[in-house]
Protein backbone atom coordinates (compact mmCIF):
# COMPACT_ATOMS: atom_id res chain seq x y z
CA UNK A 1 0.00 0.00 0.00
CA UNK A 2 1.02 3.59 -0.65
CA UNK A 3 1.16 6.29 1.98
CA UNK A 4 -1.87 6.60 4.26
CA UNK A 5 -2.92 3.04 3.32
CA UNK A 6 -4.19 4.21 -0.03
CA UNK A 7 -4.43 1.80 -2.91
CA UNK A 8 -1.95 2.53 -5.69
CA UNK A 9 -3.02 5.12 -8.20
CA UNK A 10 -4.50 3.67 -11.39
CA UNK A 11 -3.11 3.86 -14.90
CA UNK A 12 -5.40 6.21 -16.81
CA UNK A 13 -6.03 5.59 -20.49
CA UNK A 14 -5.93 8.76 -22.61
CA UNK A 15 -9.15 10.54 -23.56
CA UNK A 16 -8.55 9.98 -27.27
CA UNK A 17 -11.35 9.84 -29.80
CA UNK A 18 -15.08 10.54 -29.56
CA UNK A 19 -17.17 10.31 -26.41
CA UNK A 20 -20.84 9.57 -26.99
CA UNK A 21 -23.24 10.78 -24.30
CA UNK A 22 -26.51 8.87 -24.36
CA UNK A 23 -29.25 10.68 -22.47
CA UNK A 24 -32.43 9.00 -21.34
CA UNK A 25 -34.89 11.82 -21.84
CA UNK A 26 -34.70 14.76 -24.25
CA UNK A 27 -36.49 17.30 -22.10
CA UNK A 28 -35.42 20.52 -20.43
CA UNK A 29 -32.29 19.20 -18.69
CA UNK A 30 -30.90 17.32 -21.67
CA UNK A 31 -31.56 20.05 -24.23
CA UNK A 32 -30.04 22.65 -21.90
CA UNK A 33 -26.98 20.41 -21.51
CA UNK A 34 -26.62 19.85 -25.27
CA UNK A 35 -27.13 23.52 -26.13
CA UNK A 36 -24.55 24.62 -23.57
CA UNK A 37 -21.92 22.21 -24.89
CA UNK A 38 -22.63 23.17 -28.50
CA UNK A 39 -22.34 26.88 -27.66
CA UNK A 40 -19.11 26.27 -25.73
CA UNK A 41 -17.65 24.44 -28.73
CA UNK A 42 -18.16 27.66 -30.67
CA UNK A 43 -16.76 29.87 -27.91
CA UNK A 44 -20.19 31.39 -27.34
CA UNK A 45 -21.09 30.18 -23.87
CA UNK A 46 -19.58 29.88 -20.40
CA UNK A 47 -20.33 26.59 -18.69
CA UNK A 48 -21.00 28.20 -15.32
CA UNK A 49 -21.73 25.62 -12.64
CA UNK A 50 -19.47 22.97 -14.13
CA UNK A 51 -16.70 22.01 -11.73
CA UNK A 52 -14.97 19.99 -14.44
CA UNK A 53 -14.83 22.93 -16.83
CA UNK A 54 -14.41 25.93 -14.53
CA UNK A 55 -13.13 24.53 -11.24
CA UNK A 56 -9.56 24.39 -9.94
CA UNK A 57 -7.69 21.98 -7.70
CA UNK A 58 -4.83 22.73 -5.30
CA UNK A 59 -1.78 20.48 -5.49
CA UNK A 60 0.69 20.48 -2.59
CA UNK A 61 1.11 23.26 -0.03
CA UNK A 62 -0.62 26.61 -0.05
CA UNK A 63 2.81 28.18 -0.46
CA UNK A 64 3.41 26.24 -3.68
CA UNK A 65 0.68 28.22 -5.46
CA UNK A 66 0.00 25.21 -7.69
CA UNK A 67 -3.69 25.47 -8.49
CA UNK A 68 -4.43 24.20 -12.00
CA UNK A 69 -7.84 23.96 -13.57
CA UNK A 70 -9.34 20.51 -13.08
CA UNK A 71 -9.59 20.10 -16.85
CA UNK A 72 -5.85 20.74 -17.15
CA UNK A 73 -5.02 18.41 -14.24
CA UNK A 74 -6.90 15.24 -15.22
CA UNK A 75 -7.38 13.96 -18.79
CA UNK A 76 -11.03 14.71 -19.55
CA UNK A 77 -12.77 14.25 -22.86
CA UNK A 78 -12.57 17.37 -25.03
CA UNK A 79 -15.88 19.13 -25.59
CA UNK A 80 -15.40 19.12 -29.36
CA UNK A 81 -15.15 15.31 -29.23
CA UNK A 82 -18.55 14.88 -27.56
CA UNK A 83 -21.59 13.68 -29.53
CA UNK A 84 -25.10 13.32 -28.09
CA UNK A 85 -27.89 10.83 -28.49
CA UNK A 86 -31.15 10.42 -26.62
CA UNK A 87 -34.32 8.45 -26.09
CA UNK A 88 -37.62 10.21 -25.43
CA UNK A 89 -41.31 9.30 -25.63
CA UNK A 90 -41.95 12.58 -27.50
CA UNK A 91 -40.77 12.71 -31.14
CA UNK A 92 -39.46 16.31 -31.08
CA UNK A 93 -35.85 16.89 -32.11
CA UNK A 94 -33.54 18.67 -29.66
CA UNK A 95 -34.25 22.12 -31.17
CA UNK A 96 -38.02 21.70 -30.94
CA UNK A 97 -37.75 20.17 -27.47
CA UNK A 98 -35.50 23.02 -26.26
CA UNK A 99 -37.91 25.59 -27.69
CA UNK A 100 -40.83 23.89 -25.99
CA UNK A 101 -39.00 23.71 -22.67
CA UNK A 102 -38.50 27.48 -22.70
CA UNK A 103 -35.32 27.41 -20.61
CA UNK A 104 -32.96 29.13 -23.06
CA UNK A 105 -33.44 32.36 -24.99
CA UNK A 106 -34.52 31.52 -28.52
CA UNK A 107 -32.60 34.24 -30.35
CA UNK A 108 -29.55 34.38 -28.11
CA UNK A 109 -28.88 30.69 -27.52
CA UNK A 110 -30.91 28.43 -29.79
CA UNK A 111 -31.05 29.90 -33.29
CA UNK A 112 -27.28 29.89 -33.84
CA UNK A 113 -27.04 26.17 -33.09
CA UNK A 114 -30.39 25.17 -34.58
CA UNK A 115 -28.85 22.84 -37.17
CA UNK A 116 -26.85 20.93 -34.54
CA UNK A 117 -29.92 20.60 -32.32
CA UNK A 118 -32.25 19.55 -35.15
CA UNK A 119 -29.81 16.77 -36.04
CA UNK A 120 -30.47 15.09 -32.68
CA UNK A 121 -33.60 13.00 -33.17
CA UNK A 122 -34.73 10.97 -30.17
CA UNK A 123 -34.79 7.20 -30.42
CA UNK A 124 -38.11 5.58 -29.44
CA UNK A 125 -38.21 5.26 -25.67
CA UNK A 126 -38.63 2.17 -23.52
CA UNK A 127 -41.73 3.68 -22.00
CA UNK A 128 -44.58 2.40 -19.86
CA UNK A 129 -47.09 5.02 -18.65
CA UNK A 130 -47.80 3.01 -15.50
CA UNK A 131 -44.39 4.17 -14.18
CA UNK A 132 -44.79 7.85 -15.14
CA UNK A 133 -48.46 8.64 -14.73
CA UNK A 134 -48.70 12.12 -16.22
CA UNK A 135 -46.90 11.52 -19.51
CA UNK A 136 -48.15 10.14 -22.79
CA UNK A 137 -45.84 9.73 -25.74
CA UNK A 138 -46.01 8.50 -29.32
CA UNK A 139 -42.26 7.97 -29.82
CA UNK A 140 -42.14 4.69 -27.97
CA UNK A 141 -40.90 1.20 -28.69
CA UNK A 142 -43.34 -1.04 -30.48
CA UNK A 143 -43.39 -3.59 -27.68
CA UNK A 144 -43.84 -3.08 -23.94
CA UNK A 145 -42.43 -6.55 -23.33
CA UNK A 146 -39.52 -5.94 -20.99
CA UNK A 147 -37.14 -8.39 -22.67
CA UNK A 148 -37.88 -6.84 -26.05
CA UNK A 149 -37.29 -3.34 -24.68
CA UNK A 150 -33.99 -4.42 -23.09
CA UNK A 151 -32.80 -5.93 -26.36
CA UNK A 152 -33.82 -2.81 -28.28
CA UNK A 153 -31.93 -0.51 -25.90
CA UNK A 154 -28.80 -2.60 -26.39
CA UNK A 155 -29.29 -2.49 -30.16
CA UNK A 156 -29.71 1.30 -29.98
CA UNK A 157 -26.48 1.64 -28.01
CA UNK A 158 -24.54 -0.44 -30.53
CA UNK A 159 -26.04 1.42 -33.50
CA UNK A 160 -25.28 4.83 -31.98
CA UNK A 161 -21.69 3.80 -31.24
CA UNK A 162 -21.16 2.62 -34.82
CA UNK A 163 -22.98 5.42 -36.62
CA UNK A 164 -21.22 8.17 -34.66
CA UNK A 165 -17.79 6.50 -34.64
CA UNK A 166 -17.64 6.67 -30.84
CA UNK A 167 -14.63 5.32 -29.01
CA UNK A 168 -16.39 5.45 -25.65
CA UNK A 169 -19.90 5.93 -24.31
CA UNK A 170 -21.60 7.02 -21.11
CA UNK A 171 -25.33 6.93 -20.32
CA UNK A 172 -27.13 9.35 -18.03
CA UNK A 173 -30.75 9.33 -16.88
CA UNK A 174 -32.23 12.82 -17.33
CA UNK A 175 -35.83 11.63 -17.66
CA UNK A 176 -38.76 11.80 -15.26
CA UNK A 177 -39.12 10.33 -11.81
CA UNK A 178 -40.77 6.92 -11.82
CA UNK A 179 -43.31 5.64 -9.30
CA UNK A 180 -41.92 4.43 -6.00
CA UNK A 181 -40.56 0.87 -6.01
CA UNK A 182 -39.17 -0.92 -2.97
CA UNK A 183 -36.14 -3.16 -3.56
CA UNK A 184 -37.28 -6.75 -3.33
CA UNK A 185 -36.48 -10.37 -4.21
CA UNK A 186 -36.46 -9.68 -7.95
CA UNK A 187 -33.53 -7.26 -7.45
CA UNK A 188 -31.46 -9.59 -5.27
CA UNK A 189 -29.51 -11.63 -7.81
CA UNK A 190 -29.07 -12.03 -11.55
CA UNK A 191 -31.20 -15.15 -11.92
CA UNK A 192 -34.16 -13.50 -10.14
CA UNK A 193 -33.70 -10.27 -12.09
CA UNK A 194 -33.56 -12.05 -15.46
CA UNK A 195 -36.62 -14.13 -14.58
CA UNK A 196 -38.52 -10.98 -13.57
CA UNK A 197 -37.68 -9.36 -16.91
CA UNK A 198 -39.04 -12.39 -18.79
CA UNK A 199 -42.15 -12.40 -16.62
CA UNK A 200 -42.76 -8.66 -17.20
CA UNK A 201 -42.74 -8.22 -13.45
CA UNK A 202 -43.87 -4.69 -12.45
CA UNK A 203 -40.89 -4.43 -10.07
CA UNK A 204 -38.66 -4.03 -13.15
CA UNK A 205 -39.02 -0.40 -14.16
CA UNK A 206 -37.82 1.08 -17.47
CA UNK A 207 -34.92 2.83 -15.70
CA UNK A 208 -33.63 -0.59 -14.63
CA UNK A 209 -33.75 -1.81 -18.23
CA UNK A 210 -31.68 1.18 -19.40
CA UNK A 211 -29.20 0.66 -16.57
CA UNK A 212 -28.89 -3.07 -17.23
CA UNK A 213 -28.50 -2.54 -20.96
CA UNK A 214 -25.74 0.01 -20.34
CA UNK A 215 -23.87 -2.34 -18.02
CA UNK A 216 -24.18 -5.24 -20.45
CA UNK A 217 -22.68 -3.02 -23.15
CA UNK A 218 -19.87 -1.83 -20.86
CA UNK A 219 -21.26 1.71 -20.67
CA UNK A 220 -21.00 3.73 -17.41
CA UNK A 221 -24.42 4.70 -16.03
CA UNK A 222 -25.31 7.81 -13.98
CA UNK A 223 -28.79 8.20 -12.51
CA UNK A 224 -30.07 11.76 -12.29
CA UNK A 225 -33.48 10.81 -10.84
CA UNK A 226 -34.49 9.18 -7.53
CA UNK A 227 -35.53 5.95 -9.30
CA UNK A 228 -33.92 2.73 -8.11
CA UNK A 229 -32.47 2.16 -11.60
CA UNK A 230 -28.95 0.84 -10.93
CA UNK A 231 -29.22 1.09 -7.13
CA UNK A 232 -30.14 -2.54 -6.51
CA UNK A 233 -28.02 -5.43 -5.21
CA UNK A 234 -28.06 -7.25 -8.54
CA UNK A 235 -26.93 -4.29 -10.65
CA UNK A 236 -24.41 -3.08 -8.10
CA UNK A 237 -22.85 -6.54 -8.13
CA UNK A 238 -22.98 -6.74 -11.92
CA UNK A 239 -21.25 -3.35 -12.25
CA UNK A 240 -18.52 -4.36 -9.81
CA UNK A 241 -17.89 -7.75 -11.43
CA UNK A 242 -17.75 -6.28 -14.94
CA UNK A 243 -15.79 -3.15 -14.02
CA UNK A 244 -18.40 -0.62 -15.17
CA UNK A 245 -18.79 2.65 -13.21
CA UNK A 246 -22.21 3.51 -11.76
CA UNK A 247 -23.44 6.41 -9.66
CA UNK A 248 -26.61 8.12 -8.49
CA UNK A 249 -29.11 9.14 -7.54
CA UNK A 250 -31.13 12.30 -8.17
CA UNK A 251 -29.33 15.48 -9.27
CA UNK A 252 -28.67 17.80 -6.32
CA UNK A 253 -29.87 21.08 -7.78
CA UNK A 254 -31.89 23.56 -5.72
CA UNK A 255 -33.44 23.01 -2.33
CA UNK A 256 -31.43 19.93 -1.38
CA UNK A 257 -28.21 21.74 -2.27
CA UNK A 258 -29.23 24.37 0.28
CA UNK A 259 -29.89 21.65 2.89
CA UNK A 260 -26.47 20.07 2.36
CA UNK A 261 -24.91 23.45 3.21
CA UNK A 262 -27.17 24.69 6.02
CA UNK A 263 -27.63 21.30 7.70
CA UNK A 264 -23.87 20.81 8.24
CA UNK A 265 -23.64 24.41 9.45
CA UNK A 266 -26.19 23.72 12.22
CA UNK A 267 -24.38 20.55 13.22
CA UNK A 268 -20.94 22.19 13.13
CA UNK A 269 -22.16 24.89 15.54
CA UNK A 270 -24.17 22.41 17.67
CA UNK A 271 -27.36 24.38 17.09
CA UNK A 272 -30.61 22.50 17.60
CA UNK A 273 -33.41 21.98 15.09
CA UNK A 274 -37.13 21.68 15.77
CA UNK A 275 -38.48 21.65 12.25
CA UNK A 276 -37.70 22.20 8.58
CA UNK A 277 -40.52 22.90 6.17
CA UNK A 278 -39.70 22.90 2.45
CA UNK A 279 -42.01 23.57 -0.45
CA UNK A 280 -41.39 24.04 -4.16
CA UNK A 281 -43.34 25.35 -7.10
CA UNK A 282 -42.33 24.56 -10.66
CA UNK A 283 -44.09 24.19 -13.97
CA UNK A 284 -41.90 22.03 -16.20
CA UNK A 285 -42.40 18.40 -17.22
CA UNK A 286 -40.71 17.28 -14.00
CA UNK A 287 -43.21 19.27 -11.97
CA UNK A 288 -46.12 17.77 -13.89
CA UNK A 289 -44.89 14.22 -13.26
CA UNK A 290 -44.26 14.91 -9.58
CA UNK A 291 -47.82 16.16 -9.24
CA UNK A 292 -48.81 12.49 -9.15
CA UNK A 293 -48.59 11.11 -5.58
CA UNK A 294 -46.86 7.84 -6.58
CA UNK A 295 -44.12 9.66 -8.48
CA UNK A 296 -43.77 12.28 -5.74
CA UNK A 297 -43.21 9.52 -3.15
CA UNK A 298 -40.03 8.50 -4.97
CA UNK A 299 -38.76 12.09 -4.92
CA UNK A 300 -39.85 12.58 -1.31
CA UNK A 301 -37.77 9.62 -0.15
CA UNK A 302 -34.73 11.12 -1.85
CA UNK A 303 -35.25 14.53 -0.26
CA UNK A 304 -36.24 13.46 3.23
CA UNK A 305 -33.17 11.34 3.92
CA UNK A 306 -30.71 14.23 3.72
CA UNK A 307 -31.26 15.84 7.11
CA UNK A 308 -31.28 12.61 9.08
CA UNK A 309 -28.01 11.48 7.52
CA UNK A 310 -26.37 14.87 8.06
CA UNK A 311 -27.59 15.58 11.60
CA UNK A 312 -27.39 12.04 13.07
CA UNK A 313 -30.26 12.36 15.57
CA UNK A 314 -29.27 9.10 17.28
CA UNK A 315 -25.94 10.67 18.27
CA UNK A 316 -27.41 14.07 19.18
CA UNK A 317 -30.93 13.38 20.48
CA UNK A 318 -31.13 16.62 22.45
CA UNK A 319 -30.48 18.64 19.30
CA UNK A 320 -32.04 16.60 16.49
CA UNK A 321 -34.07 13.83 18.09
CA UNK A 322 -37.48 15.31 17.40
CA UNK A 323 -37.34 17.12 14.04
CA UNK A 324 -40.50 17.75 12.05
CA UNK A 325 -39.38 17.58 8.42
CA UNK A 326 -41.91 18.27 5.69
CA UNK A 327 -41.32 18.45 1.92
CA UNK A 328 -43.85 19.59 -0.68
CA UNK A 329 -43.65 19.98 -4.47
CA UNK A 330 -46.48 21.81 -6.24
CA UNK A 331 -47.02 21.88 -9.98
CA UNK A 332 -47.59 25.45 -11.12
CA UNK A 333 -47.48 25.74 -14.95
CA UNK A 334 -46.97 29.54 -15.21
CA UNK A 335 -43.55 29.22 -13.56
CA UNK A 336 -42.18 26.76 -16.15
CA UNK A 337 -38.56 25.80 -15.45
CA UNK A 338 -38.12 28.72 -13.04
CA UNK A 339 -38.51 26.90 -9.76
CA UNK A 340 -39.04 28.59 -6.41
CA UNK A 341 -38.06 26.79 -3.23
CA UNK A 342 -39.09 28.09 0.21
CA UNK A 343 -37.53 26.82 3.40
CA UNK A 344 -38.71 27.69 6.91
CA UNK A 345 -36.21 26.46 9.50
CA UNK A 346 -37.02 26.52 13.21
CA UNK A 347 -33.83 26.19 15.21
CA UNK A 348 -32.70 26.81 18.76
CA UNK A 349 -29.51 27.85 20.49
CA UNK A 350 -28.04 28.56 23.91
CA UNK A 351 -30.41 27.49 26.71
CA UNK A 352 -32.98 26.43 24.11
CA UNK A 353 -33.89 29.91 22.87
CA UNK A 354 -35.70 29.71 19.49
CA UNK A 355 -34.58 31.27 16.23
CA UNK A 356 -35.73 31.10 12.63
CA UNK A 357 -33.99 30.96 9.29
CA UNK A 358 -35.95 31.50 6.06
CA UNK A 359 -34.68 30.90 2.54
CA UNK A 360 -36.43 31.76 -0.71
CA UNK A 361 -34.42 30.35 -3.62
CA UNK A 362 -35.67 31.50 -7.02
CA UNK A 363 -33.67 29.17 -9.18
CA UNK A 364 -33.74 27.68 -12.67
CA UNK A 365 -34.04 23.93 -12.49
CA UNK A 366 -32.33 22.94 -15.73
CA UNK A 367 -29.70 25.68 -15.50
CA UNK A 368 -28.57 24.06 -12.24
CA UNK A 369 -28.92 20.46 -13.49
CA UNK A 370 -27.15 20.77 -16.87
CA UNK A 371 -23.62 21.39 -15.46
CA UNK A 372 -24.08 18.48 -13.06
CA UNK A 373 -24.97 16.21 -15.97
CA UNK A 374 -21.92 17.35 -17.95
CA UNK A 375 -19.55 16.83 -15.01
CA UNK A 376 -20.95 13.38 -14.32
CA UNK A 377 -20.48 12.30 -17.93
CA UNK A 378 -16.89 13.60 -18.03
CA UNK A 379 -15.96 12.10 -14.66
CA UNK A 380 -17.67 8.76 -15.35
CA UNK A 381 -15.69 8.51 -18.56
CA UNK A 382 -12.55 9.28 -16.54
CA UNK A 383 -13.50 6.56 -14.05
CA UNK A 384 -13.93 4.04 -16.86
CA UNK A 385 -10.54 4.93 -18.33
CA UNK A 386 -9.03 4.62 -14.84
CA UNK A 387 -10.36 1.10 -14.35
CA UNK A 388 -12.76 2.12 -11.56
CA UNK A 389 -15.82 -0.13 -11.74
CA UNK A 390 -18.88 -0.27 -9.51
CA UNK A 391 -20.15 2.55 -7.27
CA UNK A 392 -18.34 5.89 -7.69
CA UNK A 393 -18.98 7.33 -4.24
CA UNK A 394 -16.55 10.17 -4.95
CA UNK A 395 -19.28 11.63 -7.18
CA UNK A 396 -21.73 11.97 -4.25
CA UNK A 397 -21.25 15.74 -4.61
CA UNK A 398 -23.78 15.68 -7.45
CA UNK A 399 -26.66 13.75 -5.86
CA UNK A 400 -29.49 14.16 -3.36
CA UNK A 401 -29.31 10.50 -2.38
CA UNK A 402 -25.75 9.34 -3.06
CA UNK A 403 -25.21 5.70 -3.86
CA UNK A 404 -22.88 3.99 -1.39
CA UNK A 405 -21.65 0.49 -0.69
CA UNK A 406 -23.85 -1.70 1.55
CA UNK A 407 -23.25 -0.96 5.23
CA UNK A 408 -22.11 2.63 4.65
CA UNK A 409 -24.15 5.74 5.32
CA UNK A 410 -24.11 8.40 2.61
CA UNK A 411 -22.09 11.55 3.17
CA UNK A 412 -24.27 14.58 2.46
CA UNK A 413 -22.12 17.51 3.62
CA UNK A 414 -21.46 19.39 0.38
CA UNK A 415 -17.95 20.42 1.34
CA UNK A 416 -16.89 16.99 2.58
CA UNK A 417 -18.24 15.66 -0.72
CA UNK A 418 -16.18 18.23 -2.62
CA UNK A 419 -13.04 17.30 -0.66
CA UNK A 420 -13.66 13.63 -1.43
CA UNK A 421 -14.09 14.38 -5.14
CA UNK A 422 -10.92 16.45 -5.39
CA UNK A 423 -8.87 13.99 -3.32
CA UNK A 424 -9.99 11.23 -5.67
CA UNK A 425 -8.75 13.26 -8.63
CA UNK A 426 -5.44 13.81 -6.81
CA UNK A 427 -5.18 10.07 -6.16
CA UNK A 428 -5.93 9.22 -9.79
CA UNK A 429 -3.06 11.48 -10.82
CA UNK A 430 -0.65 10.15 -8.19
CA UNK A 431 -0.72 13.25 -5.98
CA UNK A 432 -1.11 13.35 -2.19
CA UNK A 433 -4.57 14.08 -0.77
CA UNK A 434 -5.15 17.32 1.06
CA UNK A 435 -5.92 16.98 4.76
CA UNK A 436 -5.84 20.70 5.55
CA UNK A 437 -3.97 19.88 8.77
CA UNK A 438 -1.46 22.64 8.08
CA UNK A 439 0.89 21.80 10.96
CA UNK A 440 3.88 21.64 8.65
CA UNK A 441 3.70 25.41 8.26
CA UNK A 442 4.39 25.86 11.97
CA UNK A 443 6.14 22.88 13.55
CA UNK A 444 7.64 20.63 10.90
CA UNK A 445 10.69 21.25 8.81
CA UNK A 446 11.08 20.13 5.19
Amino acid sequence: MANNDQPPSPTVAPADGRLGILCVGLGAVTTTLIAGVELAKRGEGDLVGSLAEMGTIRIGKRTDDNVPRIRDFVPLAALDQIVFGAWDPYPDDAYTAASRAGVLDQARHLEGIADALRAIQPMPAAFDPSYVKRLEGTNVMASTDKRSMLDQIKADIAAFRDENLCDRLVMIWCASTEVYIEPGPTHADLASFEAAIDANDPSIAPSMLYAYAALQEGVPFANGAPNLAVDTPVLRTYAEEHGVPICGKDFKTGQTMIKTVLGPMLKARMLGLNGWYSTNILGNRDGEVLDDPENFKTKEQSKLGVLEDVLEPSRFPALYGDIYHKVRINYYPPRGDNKEGWDNIDLFGWLGYPMQLKVDFLCRDSILAAPLALDLCLFMDLAQRSGLGGIQEWLSFYFKSPQVAPGLYPEHDLFIQLTKLKNTLRWIQGEDPLTHLGMDYYYLSD
